[in-house]
């Protein structure tokens, strides 16, 4: 499973969703969608404009966490 960790990094950088959301050049419901993973993809330009403008790395943002689930 792959948890989104944008709202930490938001935090770290005293950042609001809608300051990101015009330097990023992407919809504020659309972040705010991402920024609660009710997305099912992200572009890697979306990304790439994320991380350019909060400095940090993709790891930074998408964290992956192994299923606990039991897989039939």
């Amino acid at each position: 499973m792959i948890i989104i960790r944008l709202d930490r990094v938001l935090a770290d950088r005293k950042m609001r969703l809608n300051d990101l959301a015009v330097r990023v050049g992407i919809s504020n419901v659309n972040l705010s969608y991402l920024k609660t993973g009710k997305v099912r993809a992200v572009r890697f330009s979306t990304l790439d404009a994320i991380c350019k403008a909060l400095k940090c790395q993709p790891g930074d943002i998408l964290e992956y966490v192994e299923d606990t689930e039991d897989e039939e």
